[in-house]
């Protein structure tokens, strides 16, 4: 295969793995879009960039399903965000490129992000379209990671994304409340973190774990120490 063409079965995977994590009632396939399907242009569609090799736009536009899974009653509590309820799509169909950064998502229309390059796949239960999920690769295409055909990239080819600022989270631990509490809060407030006193904090880029380390003091500020490089298949968990 050709070292700069992404094929057909690669991007069929992208998608797939997109669909299989978009929220819905019922499990979602990704079907090639026949010739003049698309989605209402005016529909909400929800985006995300991913900076890497290659890169890539990610569309998923899927409003009704997520819509469809609360009137369901299986989504309770706090209602979530379109971009937080798809955000594990994209994640998903990110993974499958490769090595790269997945930026936070936005809304737009369909008819504004879909060109005439992207590729659109009809995210179907039993042949009926629910949704959308397009991919448009963007600049220098290479073969996506995790296939048996996959190429791996030259390391050099990540160069160009070495004097890119990325931020950094330390995340000492976490607490669950019903939305009633966290209305409750008031200066004083201790809160209960899901993690024993003297663990090691999570280190993470875009809410991906990438490392533990010790909470540390530098010059009067806080730091950490990086004790603990996190393998990719932890960081998935």
């Amino acid at each position: 295969m050709n070292a700069t063409t992404v094929s057909d079965l690669e991007v069929q995977a992208v998608a797939g793995a997109a669909a299989a994590m978009v929220p819905s009632t019922v499990p979602l396939v990704a079907v090639p879009a026949a010739p003049g399907d698309r989605p209402d242009p005016d529909a909400v569609a929800v985006v995300a960039s991913f900076v890497g090799s290659p890169s890539a736009e990610l569309v998923v536009v899927a409003e009704a399903v997520v819509a469809e899974l609360t009137a369901a009653g299986v989504s309770e509590g706090t209602p979530v965000a379109l971009t937080d309820a798809l955000r594990p799509a994209l994640e998903a169909a990110a993974a499958r490129l490769g090595t790269g950064v997945l930026e936070p998502a936005r809304t737009d229309s369909a008819g504004s992000v879909l060109t005439d390059d992207s590729q659109l796949f009809a995210l179907q239960a039993a042949g009926t379209t629910l949704g959308w999920f397009a991919v448009r690769v963007r600049g220098g295409r290479v073969p996506l990671a995790g296939g048996a055909s996959a190429v791996p990239a030259p390391r050099a080819s990540m160069r160009v994304l070495y004097d890119v600022d990325m931020t950094l989270t330390a995340e000492l631990g976490r607490a669950r409340l019903p939305l009633r509490q966290v209305l409750e809060l008031a200066p004083g407030t201790v809160l209960e973190l899901d993690r024993a006193a003297g663990a090691p904090a999570d280190v993470m880029i875009n809410g991906r774990l990438i490392a533990r380390g010790e909470v540390v003091v530098v010059d009067e500020e806080y730091g950490v120490r990086i004790t603990e490089i996190v393998s990719g298949v932890e960081a998935d968990r």
